[in-house]
């Protein structure tokens, strides 16, 4: 586990100070500022949180394409989403370009803690790995229009069971926000583009559209969904981005992008209940249930739909 981080300061009222991170000297501003103050969560406590989740999170931003969006306030503070690498960047800091974009390649805790430093409150990395066109994993966004939306959980079982029905194990993630992801890992062997995994996606929505249209919709335009919940096959694609698993979001609960087990689904968790004070503790006691899920094969599924 990563030691906390506790800046360094002449001063306990100072607004800055200095840690040292696997031999890297990373300066720390307003450590005492509150992030999410609902919760008392300053940068301080932040900073500590993300070098605890950076085994996970680095896991599914490290060899990608990474957004961020920051709150220099605070999550309910204006913020803006950060494509470029921010400047000055310190010489440890690995970037990657794409379409004229010079992106933050976060493949280390120094550069996750210089991030955080700088009030990156989400991370959203790209579907794809550095350099490749081809999709690191498949996923379906279920995206609902009523926040909260009591019938999230009830729409993602009903997705994994479309799934389950067709052999395909999947994990279900809370956003961190409203909607929740269905994550299905894939063989890198198989080169499965970004075209095919579409076409199951479209198969999966329709089908769902079909069973329960008066759950779900995929209506792209959001003021003709009504309160049908939104299945969101066209995200996953190339250049796009989606909240990385563990990633914090920018919500009052300082709620944080966790996967689940189906059996938890079926319970119908509050996503809310899954926030930066208490992520590690689940961690700890369930590990990541993505890695523990085998790469699926998606040929008899793609055989089928030609």
């Amino acid at each position: 586990m990563a030691a906390p981080v506790k800046p360094k300061s002449s001063s306990s009222k100072s607004a800055k100070g200095t840690i040292m991170v696997q031999g890297r000297e990373l300066t720390i501003t307003n450590p005492q500022k509150l992030l999410w103050p609902e919760k008392g969560i300053t940068k301080a406590i932040y900073l500590e949180k993300l070098a605890q989740l950076a085994p996970y999170l680095l896991t599914y931003c490290r060899g990608r394409y990474l957004t961020t969006i920051r709150f220099p306030d605070g999550w309910n503070e204006k913020s803006f989403y950060q494509k470029n690498v921010p400047e000055p960047t310190p010489d440890f800091v690995a970037s990657a370009e794409l379409e004229g974009i010079r992106y933050v390649h976060l493949d280390s805790l120094p550069t996750l803690l210089w991030l955080g430093n700088l009030a990156a409150l989400e991370f959203h990395p790209s579907f794809h790995r550095i350099g490749s066109p081809l999709p690191a994993e498949w996923l379906i966004d279920i995206d609902p229009s009523l926040d909260p939306e009591p019938r999230i959980m009830e729409a993602a079982e009903i997705i994994g069971g479309i799934l389950d029905g067709m052999n395909i194990r999947s994990v279900p993630k809370t956003s961190g926000a409203t909607g929740v992801q269905i994550y299905v890992p894939i063989p890198p062997e198989k080169g499965y583009t970004f075209e095919q995994l579409r076409k199951i996606g479209q198969f999966v929505a329709n089908f769902a559209v079909q069973k329960h249209p008066q759950l779900f919709t995929v209506e792209r335009l959001k003021k003709d969904r009504g309160t049908r919940i939104y299945i969101d096959y066209l995200q996953h694609w190339y250049g796009k981005t989606l909240s990385a698993p563990y990633t914090p979001r920018a919500r009052e609960a300082a709620s944080v992008s966790t996967p689940l087990t189906w059996q938890e689904v079926a319970a119908r968790p509050d996503p809310r209940d899954f926030h930066l004070l208490n992520i590690m503790e689940r961690l700890q006691q369930k590990g990541d249930l993505i890695a523990q899920t085998p790469a699926q094969n998606l040929d008899p599924i793609l055989s089928f739909l030609k």
